[in-house]
């Protein structure tokens, strides 16, 4: 039974010529769809189409109609589409209201007015379907990016909505983590309600979905999920140089949040011209550890030390650096500083955003903004380069086009770390992994010759 119907639906963002929504004819049905395509290519503004953020919220102009559960979006207001349509955002950090995580949980519960005792049963069970019932006692902002996209998963699922909307939920998490989130999306597709999942990470979905739709260029295509597969990633560039001397150390360092310790007596130390990848599960440290590198979080005890040189950091809310009213202005401020004559062309087209150059970086998609925080803080020849899970709404042209980047600062001699559960990533640019584990390190992969 069709939950969803789409027809010939055409959106434009407001000020935008070029529409979002092409034409877009769909109906979607119970079970489990999948969402793909590229970054750019539509699909977080179809998925926001079915809980009515689109248009009532972003504006813009709409053609064409849409109908979820029986509802017609363009005349019910978000307020009633909410209770019918569970909604996980791309950026979690960005749709937290309570401090605490069972009160976070409880929130679309205490809106409705449910009676407590349910409410209880309802927050205790929306945790253990999504793994997190050991955190909910916990402050939110003390969680990892991975741990906070499961909350806002178990907001989501207490609601016990009829269609449960995912926005790159396994983005951020460990593969136990992405486990979860597609065990509970597979229980709630059982039950006999809908999901419908944007994803870059396919391996898992493709296997599991009964319906698949393309988006590319702000249009739609419904392939058989097991005749269509994504692009491969590019190969790895070649390294042209050895690494350096010692660029950055930790001796003895202990770290955390009050009398939360995250990680306990670390000692490891990067290079001139190395890569490496930290890799664990959410919450073991790794987050931690590179806001800790870079400066911005004091250890309890211990010793950092790191040579001179600007740092490019790239935190988990990429969000967070975007202040500018373009793209380009971002990326012209950084060059500015760094006293560099390259042009901000040479990043914006390595990263594949000319065309978005001239627009206001927090209005663009998820995949985009994360490109246009990565091309403010990486021109200008850093010493010390930090990413935090970099390829969170990439697809693989863009995860490529990064791997480019990264080899280019390596030979230039910077030292690069990078926090990711991204295999092919690590695969491509790590010389060594790092595992990050209950604030503890082990290397787990040597890749390169560490001369």
């Amino acid at each position: 039974m069709a939950i969803a119907r789409l027809d010939r639906l055409t959106y434009w963002y407001p000020n935008q010529q070029q529409a979002a929504l092409q034409d877009v004819t769909l109906t979607l049905d119970g079970g489990l769809t999948l969402v793909a395509g590229p970054s750019g290519g539509g699909k977080s503004t179809m998925l926001r189409v079915l809980n009515g953020l689109v248009p009532h919220f972003h504006g813009g102009r709409i053609a064409g109609s849409a109908e979820v559960a029986w509802m017609n979006i363009l005349h019910v207001p978000t307020r009633r589409l909410a209770r019918t349509v569970g909604f996980v955002f791309q950026d979690p950090e960005l749709q937290t209201v309570y401090d605490v995580v069972d009160r976070e949980v409880a929130f679309g519960l205490e809106n409705i007015a449910m009676p407590r005792t349910e409410m209880a049963t309802r927050v205790e069970e929306a945790l253990a379907q999504s793994g997190v019932a050991h955190l909910s006692t916990r402050r939110v902002q003390t969680l990892s990016g991975g741990e906070r996209q499961r909350v806002a998963l178990a907001s989501a699922l207490a609601m016990r909505p009829r269609i449960v909307v995912l926005d790159e939920p396994t983005s951020q998490l460990d593969p136990d983590g992405a486990a979860l989130v597609l065990a509970a999306a597979l229980a709630v597709a059982r039950d006999g309600r809908a999901v419908v999942i944007s994803e870059h990470r396919l391996e898992r979905l493709l296997q599991a979905a009964g319906a698949l739709v393309v988006m590319e260029g702000g249009r739609a295509s419904t392939p058989a999920p097991g005749s269509w597969s994504p692009p491969s990633p590019a190969a790895p560039p070649a390294r042209a140089i050895a690494p350096g001397p010692e660029a950055w150390s930790l001796s003895g360092v202990t770290a955390g949040f009050g009398e939360h310790v995250v990680l306990g007596g670390v000692d490891l130390a990067g290079r001139a011209g190395e890569v490496i990848a930290l890799s664990g599960p959410n919450g073991g440290g790794k987050t931690t550890m590179l806001r800790i590198i870079a400066g911005g979080l004091e250890p309890m005890s211990g010793r950092v030390e790191r040579r001179p040189g600007r740092i490019a950091y790239l935190p988990q809310n990429p969000t967070a650096l975007l202040h500018r009213p373009t793209v380009r202005a971002e990326v012209d401020f950084t060059l500015a500083r760094s006293g560099e004559s390259e042009h901000s062309d040479t990043i914006l087209g390595a990263l594949g955003l000319l065309d978005v150059a001239g627009r206001y970086p927090r209005d663009l998609a998820c995949g985009e903004r994360q490109r246009a925080a990565l091309a403010a803080i990486l021109p200008g020849r850093p010493a010390l380069v930090l990413l935090d899970e970099p390829t969170r709404g990439m697809d693989s042209a863009s995860r490529d086009a990064l791997v480019r980047i990264i080899a280019a600062l390596r030979d230039a001699g910077a030292a690069v770390v990078i926090a990711t559960h991204d295999l092919p990533l690590r695969e491509a640019i790590a010389d060594r992994v790092v595992e990050v584990a209950g604030g503890r390190i082990a290397e787990t992969v040597s890749r390169a010759a560490i001369a």
